[in-house]
C-alpha cells in the first residue's frame, strides 16, 4: 500500500507510491546519453579562447605556477541574459493601482567550473571540485553585501530535463531582492520549530537521521548524507554540515574541502549508479540578514530527474515518488562509487 509521508520542513505531504512497484535498480537508464565527446567545441561560449563571447568575469581561478595568464581553471562571469541585474530600484509600486511591481534589480552570475567541455563534475577530482565550491563561496560572500539583496540561490542544472541550454559544465547563482514563496514557507516553518522548542529543524531531522540510519547514505566528521523521510523524488539527496551556521557564506573556507569530497562522492555513485543521470542541485541559505539566527541550518539539495511531473502534481502540490528513500538510501551505500 502506498503511504503518505509529511515533510517537516514544509508540511507538505508527499505519496511514495510503494505499489507501483519501483525498485532503485529500476531507475538505472539504459539508453545511451548523449553527451560531448569532444574536450573543447568551437562555438562554445565557456570553452577557453571564447572569452570574448561572454561578459568580463567577476573572479578566475588560475594556475599560478603557469605564466600564461589567459589558462584559467574556474571563471564566474555575469550571465549574458540575466533573470536580474544590477540597476534600478527594489521599491515596489502599483500597476495602475492594483498590480504589484518592481524593476528587476539583482544579480545573475554563471561559474564556469572547468575549461574542458566534457568534463562533468562526477569526473572531476576533489580538488577541482574545491575550487568550484570556493568560488561559490567567494561569490556569495560578495553579493551578500550589496544594497536590496535579500536572498542567493545557487544551483545547477545538468541535463536537458533538469533545464540546462549549454553543457558545457556551469552552475548560476541568482541574487534576488525578494523572498519566493516556496522559500519563505520553508523558513516559517523552520522559525515555528524555533519558537516552539528553541531548537532548528534542520538540525533535528539530521541528528534523527543519523539515528535511524535506514536513510542515511554516508557521515564524515563534517558533513552527513542523507534521503529525506519525505523525498519529492527518486534517490532526492540532503547534505547537511555538522557544524551549525544558518547562511552558506559563513561556512570556514576551511570546510570547503571536505564539502566537495562529499559532493563528488554523491555525483559519482549517482553518475555510475544510474548511468549518468539529468539532476538539480540548489544550496539551501537562509536569507541575508538571517545569516546568524540559530533556527536554520543551510544545505545541499541534489534532485535527480529520474521521473516527470504530471497533472496531479501540477495540480495539488503533491509529489508523486514511485521509490522508497529506505531502498534509493540502500543503493547508494551499496554502490561503490568509480
Amino acid at each position: 500500500m502506498s503511504e503518505l509521508r509529511q515533510d517537516k520542513t514544509t508540511r507538505e505531504w508527499v505519496i511514495i507510491a510503494r505499489e507501483r512497484g519501483k525498485r532503485p535498480h529500476d531507475f538505472i537508464s539504459h539508453l545511451e546519453k548523449p553527451c560531448p565527446t569532444s574536450t573543447y567545441i568551437s562555438s562554445c561560449p565557456f570553452c577557453p579562447g571564447q572569452e570574448e563571447l561572454t561578459p568580463g568575469e567577476v573572479l578566475a581561478y588560475r594556475d599560478e605556477s603557469d605564466g600564461d595568464q589567459k589558462k584559467w581553471k574556474v571563471r564566474v562571469v555575469p550571465n549574458k541574459f540575466p533573470a536580474l541585474s544590477p540597476g534600478g530600484s527594489a521599491a515596489r509600486v502599483y500597476e495602475d493601482s492594483f498590480f504589484l511591481k518592481a524593476d528587476g534589480v539583482g544579480a545573475h552570475e554563471v561559474i564556469i567550473e572547468t575549461p574542458i567541455h566534457n568534463k562533468v563534475m562526477a569526473l572531476m577530482t576533489a580538488e577541482e571540485v574545491t575550487e568550484i565550491w570556493r568560488a561559490y563561496w567567494e561569490r556569495y560572500r560578495a553579493l551578500e553585501k550589496l544594497e536590496d539583496i535579500k536572498l542567493i540561490i545557487i544551483f545547477r542544472n545538468q541535463g536537458a530535463s533538469a533545464g540546462t541550454s549549454l553543457e558545457h559544465p556551469h552552475t548560476q547563482l541568482v541574487a534576488t531582492p525578494v523572498w519566493p514563496s516556496q522559500v519563505r514557507r520553508q523558513f516559517e516553518v523552520a522559525m515555528d520549530h524555533y519558537d516552539e522548542t528553541g531548537r532548528c529543524l534542520y538540525t533535528d531531522i539530521m541528528e534523527f537521521e543519523r539515528k535511524a540510519e535506514k536513510r542515511m547514505i554516508t557521515e564524515t566528521d563534517r558533513f552527513v548524507v542523507f534521503h529525506p523521510f519525505a523525498s519529492r523524488v527518486p534517490f532526492e539527496t540532503w547534505i547537511m554540515p555538522k557544524d551549525h551556521h544558518a547562511s552558506f557564506g559563513a561556512v570556514s573556507p576551511s570546510d570547503l574541502g571536505s564539502l566537495a569530497s562529499v559532493v563528488t562522492e554523491v555525483l559519482r555513485k549517482l553518475y555510475h549508479g544510474l548511468n549518468n543521470p539529468d539532476f538539480n542541485y540548489v544550496i539551501a541559505t537562509a536569507p541575508v540578514g538571517d545569516e546568524n539566527k540559530d533556527y536554520f541550518l543551510w544545505h545541499v539539495r541534489i534532485i535527480p530527474r529520474l521521473t516527470q511531473m504530471a497533472g496531479f502534481e501540477l495540480g495539488s502540490g503533491i509529489f508523486i515518488n514511485p521509490a522508497v528513500p529506505e531502498e534509493t538510501a540502500q543503493f547508494m551505500r551499496d554502490w561503490r562509487a568509480g
